[in-house]
Formats: C-alpha cells, sequence, structure tokens
C-alpha cells in the first residue's frame, strides 16, 4: 500500500513539474529588423545662385547687378531604395527630380563711364535631375519617433531653359538655348520619422544641398548679330533648402 501511494505522489509531482514547465515558454530574444526598403519623398526647393558671370563682363568698366539673382522655390520629388544595417545605421540612394523654376535678375554697366550706358533685365528657367547616395544615423526610437541626421554626394545635372537678356535702354535683345551640365553635388540632411506601422515610417526632413554650377547656351542676338554678347552665361554656386515629405516601407 505504500508503495503505490509513493509511487502516485512521484507521478502526480512529475506530471506537474511537466505541466509547469510548459506553461513557461521564455520570450524570445529582441531581434532588430533591418533589411531592404524603399523610400520617397516630395517637397519643395528654396534656391539661389551665388554669382553670375559672362564673358561681356570684363568688357565694360563698370558692372553692378541692381538686383541679385534669384529662382522662386519650386517642386522637387524622388524614388529610391536603401539598406537598414544596425538600428541606428541606415544608408539609401535615389534620384530625384528638381522641377523648373523661374529666375530674374537685372544689372547696369558703364563701358566708359561716368555715366550708365544700358542695363539687362534676365529671366529664364532651371530644373535638375539629382542622384545621389546617402548614409544618416538614427538618433533613437522615442515611442515611434525617430529623428536622424545624415550626409549624401552625388551628381546633379542642372538645365537652364528659356533665357533672355532684354537691354531697353538700347533697345537689344539676346537669347540662349539649353546646354545642360552635371556637376558633383552633395548634401546634409536632418529630419524626424514617425514609424507608423511595423513596416512603414513618414519622415519629415530638411535638406541643404548644393548643387554646383549651371550654365546656358551661347547667346545670340535676335536679330542675329552677336554683338557684345557672345559667350555663355554662367551660373556659380546653385545651392537650396529643401523641405520634404516621405515614406520608407521595409522590404
Amino acid at each position: 500500500m505504500k508503495k503505490w501511494l509513493l509511487c502516485s505522489v512521484s507521478l502526480l509531482l512529475g506530471a506537474a513539474s511537466v505541466h509547469a514547465a510548459d506553461l513557461y515558454d521564455p520570450p524570445p530574444p529582441p531581434q532588430f529588423g533591418g533589411g531592404w526598403y524603399l523610400r520617397g519623398h516630395f517637397g519643395m526647393s528654396n534656391q539661389r545662385v551665388g554669382e553670375m558671370y559672362h564673358p561681356g563682363f570684363d568688357a565694360v568698366a563698370v558692372h553692378e547687378l541692381v538686383d541679385e539673382p534669384s529662382f522662386d522655390s519650386g517642386l522637387i520629388g524622388s524614388l529610391g531604395i536603401g539598406y537598414q544595417f544596425t538600428e541606428r545605421f541606415r544608408a539609401d540612394a535615389f534620384v530625384e527630380y528638381r522641377g523648373r523654376t523661374d529666375f530674374s535678375a537685372l544689372d547696369r554697366y558703364q563701358i566708359t563711364g561716368p555715366d550708365w550706358d544700358g542695363t539687362n533685365d534676365y529671366d529664364g528657367g532651371k530644373s535638375e535631375w539629382l542622384v545621389m547616395a546617402n548614409a544618416y544615423v538614427d538618433l533613437g526610437n522615442f515611442s515611434g519617433i525617430i529623428p536622424y541626421v545624415g550626409a549624401g554626394i552625388g551628381a546633379s545635372r542642372n538645365t537652364i531653359s528659356r533665357f533672355r537678356d532684354i537691354n531697353v535702354p538700347n533697345q537689344g535683345v539676346a537669347y540662349a538655348g539649353e546646354d545642360p551640365t552635371w556637376n558633383f553635388a552633395w548634401a546634409l540632411h536632418a529630419g524626424v520619422g514617425y514609424q507608423a506601422t511595423e513596416r512603414m515610417t513618414v519622415e519629415f526632413g530638411y535638406s541643404y544641398v548644393d548643387l554646383g554650377d549651371a550654365q546656358t547656351g551661347t547667346l545670340t542676338t535676335y536679330d542675329g548679330t552677336p554683338g557684345g554678347v557672345q559667350g555663355k552665361m554662367k551660373f556659380k554656386d546653385i545651392t537650396s533648402h529643401d523641405f520634404k515629405l516621405g515614406l520608407r516601407y521595409s522590404l
């Protein structure tokens, strides 16, 4: 009888221990969800040009810009692909189209002095294709809010279009065709992301972008006589402050 009781107790204790072990299921170790992602953004550019230059500026005694050269704001949009290497570090590449923006400037000049001999009223447009590789550091995840900083390098194909030079006092008009050029480009990025779902992150970002230089085709007067307008108008040190809304989707 005692042996039977002892065996029964042993079996009951063994079954209870097995059942308790089944109930305890330790959580899996935390895993980082890295990997490939698709990305895209759209936004607005806010651009400036450091300097305008034409060989004709050197042929006069005095040349002065009355209204500084400026570009209007324009739409930008991109598509790209990236990879999340660690919880904090990721990199991507994108192709961005920067829509046409209008340009204007006004100068005046003295051929020999002391009086002003004429003015030039410039207008035209500008657009770019930007190809850029970027690296980012995510600064932490605060309840789904992820601030970040980054930098990028690439190339920009800058196009000046519909360029005109109107000299009202001397009744002169000149125009130039397009001459797109590729330039080295670089950017600094900062922004904040919101992890809307497990796979999708919404971003609001800012970028300072240096697009390099641009130029027109050869300036020609409307009556076909080159006069003093031979050469190309150069636009040096084109930069932009960009504000963007973007999406990242993990694959």
